[in-house]
């Protein structure tokens, strides 16, 4: 009788479904009926966004951060997310593995050894050093941790903060308009459908661009293993496995795939840690690291602010900024999956679990992967000509073949990589699903398989689509363009979290959890709620 119950409530929005669905489709269509136009058009817009917003998605980046820390301090940073009676989920390690998976995990593993060498051999024109000093390695260094740790999960924590309460604690829909009701009240509601058809769309091309550096990766590593050659062919069968194993993942449900794969994970990203600071440039990596990890917090404000604008120079636009719209197009739904699971931790919990422990790793995945990089290039192993010669896919696989055992560590690099991937897109998918179904509550958070099929579906045709004809200039496009309308999102999010922060029981329905001043009382966290399956 329960079953039928969801059954009936349960029902496809198909005012949020529709519209971005249809939007995306055309946007393939064009793409395929004349890709060098729509690649252009692609690059217009995103060039207009970037030359006349880049002081917005600074200014956004680093309002994130400050709103992290002030809300640790808060009186909200004491509210447990459901209630005090709340029973969490799952454990909090699951929670600290799926919110690196679910967020920017998938991407250092792309980025953090090709990167450094494109910052070594053009460093920004305001850093005033010569391409491939040692000057510009340490340039290279510091803009890898602005890039990849604090700051991208200051934004994701943010906006999972604001979805964590509204959805518990305030009871509202499951919708991203949701988030603004502690600004314009019960008012937002009729908005909520339009809020989360600009994000469903963001969020595609934002998971597209995602997708597409990671399908490029495997396809360089199953090049440099096995000699097949990395092209459209090769990618449009690594995105349709990826996309089939996340769809069977999805469909599993919540507690059952996401948790299994993100624990698979962790381990793994263990061993390729461990064995990299074992048998890599040991005391060199550690050395720079330290080094580097120091001029980065010198400099955090001035490289966090920078346009190049006085410079003329596109620098910024093309790499931190690039990264805070990449950021910018997965955080709405990605952080609304991501709240959906911290049932029953504080927000002080939470700002641990999807801030301060995955910056932690993140720096110290850089801190290795990344002057190992650097290293290897400085001692004649020529990684920026792989880089130029073979794409950036490739430079990670030159500093696997540095070290013993490559003929075994690459095909297990490869299989993190193709595992980082569905678990990111398995997280979103169900969010997507979510925010195209009526009915989602506390009790009953499962979408209809379909939707994720569907979902699933149209982003491996977005993602070949944009990585067959546009390449990496078409993958940066697509952040830009996804990232854009998701900035005003969030300017606002950062207000409604700074005013529940301010008085959290003005909000709250839990009105019994405060006391007589106000100030949450604080609980013990009872044990994991049992889960099905």
């Amino acid at each position: 009788m329960k079953a039928q119950t969801k059954e009936v409530n349960l029902r496809v929005n198909k005012v949020v479904f529709l519209p971005p669905w249809i939007l995306l489709i055309c946007m393939v269509v064009v793409s395929l009926v004349n890709g060098d136009a729509f690649l252009a058009g692609l690059n217009m817009v995103t060039g207009w966004i970037l030359d006349n917003f880049a002081w917005a998605f600074n200014l956004v980046t680093v309002g994130c951060v400050v709103t992290v820390i002030f809300v640790y301090f808060s009186p909200l940073g004491k509210v447990r997310i459901g209630g005090r009676k709340a029973h969490p989920m799952m454990s909090f390690g699951n929670l600290v593995w799926i919110t690196l998976c679910t967020t920017i995990a998938a991407g250092i593993l792309f980025w953090a050894c090709a990167e450094p060498m494109y910052q070594m051999y053009a460093p920004a024109a305001a850093e005033g050093v010569e391409a491939g000093s040692q000057g510009a390695a340490l340039f290279a260094m510091k803009t890898m941790f602005l890039e990849w740790t604090w700051s991208p999960y200051a934004i994701y924590t943010v906006a999972t903060i604001i979805f964590a309460f509204v959805f518990y604690n305030m009871k509202k829909s499951y919708s991203i308009g949701s988030a603004f009701a502690p600004l314009f009240g019960d008012r937002v509601v009729k908005y909520n459908s339009i809020i989360d058809i600009i994000c469903l769309f963001t969020l595609v091309t934002g998971m597209a661009a995602s997708l597409g550096t990671g399908t490029m990766t495997i396809a360089g590593g199953i090049e440099n293993v096995f000699g097949v050659k990395s092209g459209p062919a090769t990618w449009g069968i690594i995105i349709a496995l990826i996309v089939i194993t996340f769809v069977i993942s999805s469909v599993s449900g919540i507690m059952k795939g996401i948790r299994i794969l993100s624990n698979i994970n962790a381990k793994v990203y263990m061993v390729l840690l461990a064995f990299l600071l074992i048998f890599g440039p040991t005391a060199f990596m550690l050395n720079f690291s330290v080094e580097s990890l120091g001029v980065y917090v010198r400099d955090f404000f001035q490289m966090s602010f920078s346009t190049g604008a006085i410079f003329g120079d596109s620098w910024a636009k093309s790499w931190p900024i690039f990264y805070w719209c990449n950021w910018l197009s997965w955080t709405p739904i990605t952080a609304i999956f991501l709240a959906r699971i911290l049932r029953g931790y504080t927000i002080k919990d939470a700002i641990h679990c999807n801030f301060v422990i995955p910056s932690l790793f993140a720096t110290l995945w850089m801190g290795l992967f990344s002057t190992a990089s650097i290293y290897y290039e400085m001692h004649g192993q020529g990684f920026y000509e792989i880089l130029q010669s073979s794409g950036p896919e490739a430079v990670v696989y030159a500093l696997f073949r540095q070290l013993p055992a490559a003929v075994i560590i690459i095909p297990f690099y490869l299989f993190i990589v193709f595992i980082s991937f569905v678990t990111a897109s398995d997280s979103n998918t169900t969010a997507m699903a979510g925010l195209c179904t009526n009915g989602i509550t506390q009790e009953e958070q499962n979408s209809p398989a379909w939707l994720k099929i569907v979902w699933g579906i149209t982003l491996a045709m977005v993602t070949w689509i944009l990585i067959s004809f546009a390449g990496i200039d078409g993958i940066k496009a697509a952040s830009n363009l996804g990232g854009f309308p998701n900035m005003f999102l969030m300017i606002l999010i950062i207000v409604a979290v700074v005013k529940i922060a301010r008085n959290p029981k003005k909000y709250d329905t839990y009105k019994e959890d405060y006391d007589e001043n106000g100030m949450p009382i604080e609980s013990k966290r009872l044990p994991i709620e049992e889960q099905e399956g």
